[in-house]
């Protein structure tokens, strides 16, 4: 059982530290944020025939999965993040070591 609190533990602590990366002020400066930058280069707009149902286009490579994946973190689990954190800090205050 200390095992699987240990593992727990570290997912919550990890989860928070992804959570709590400010876009702006981090992701934005190392080039991982997800808002793109304006490409205004004359009146060309990008059509591509290949990109319909089922099609995802091209293929977005690992930078770019690390960074819906933050994303999405940020967005789904700010509210579960603050319930399981009241518990936990609750858990630790009563019968913590």
């Amino acid at each position: 059982m200390l095992f699987l609190g240990g593992i727990f533990y570290i997912g919550l602590l990890l989860i928070n530290a992804v959570a709590v990366l400010s876009e702006d002020r981090f992701l934005a400066r190392i080039g991982w944020s997800s808002v793109q930058p304006p490409n205004n280069v004359g009146f060309q707009q990008n059509y591509d025939q290949g990109a319909g149902y089922g099609n995802q286009g091209q293929d977005i490579g690992v930078k770019g999965r690390i960074i819906n994946l933050i994303s999405a973190v940020r967005t789904l689990m700010r509210i579960p993040l603050i319930g399981i954190n009241i518990i936990v800090i609750v858990y630790e205050l009563l019968l913590g070591k």
